[in-house]
């Protein structure tokens, strides 16, 4: 064990969360400019801001099911397609919705909650959520 008490590879994890972590805030401060720039409604953020968060609806049918829908539509992959289509089509409606829910997952993220793994609601790629347990 390296000096101070800490194994390198709980140190290596601590980084890396702690990345990931300004990640969060560094895309949750980007999305918040843009939006703001769209000149879209700031109620519209409030009311579309949680529902990506209905996706915790399907821990209902299990974990593993949970997970997976949870995961789909807590991915940049999605919000990233539709801004693509918002620019190419040049829709107004579109590019709003999909900055508010790139900016949901980055503040998820920013918080520690990252992608989900089948064990449970707990169990994700940035640590396990709430107490540490033996």
């Amino acid at each position: 064990m390296p000096s101070g008490g800490v194994n390198q590879k709980s140190a290596g994890a601590n980084s890396v969360q702690l990345l990931l972590r300004a990640e969060g805030l560094a895309v949750a401060a980007l999305t918040l400019l843009l939006y703001a720039r769209t000149g879209a409604s700031w109620w519209m953020f409030a009311a579309l801001w949680l529902v990506p968060d209905l996706s915790m609806l399907g821990y209902l049918a299990g974990s593993c099911r949970g997970a997976r829908m949870y995961n789909a539509v807590h991915t940049y992959f999605v919000p990233g397609v539709l801004a693509f289509l918002a620019l190419v089509l040049r829709t107004e409606v579109l590019l709003p919705i999909a900055l508010i829910w790139t900016n949901h997952i980055a503040v998820d993220r920013l918080l520690g909650y990252g992608l989900k793994y089948a064990d449970g609601f707990g169990f994700t790629h940035l640590g396990r959520l709430g107490r540490a347990r033996d």
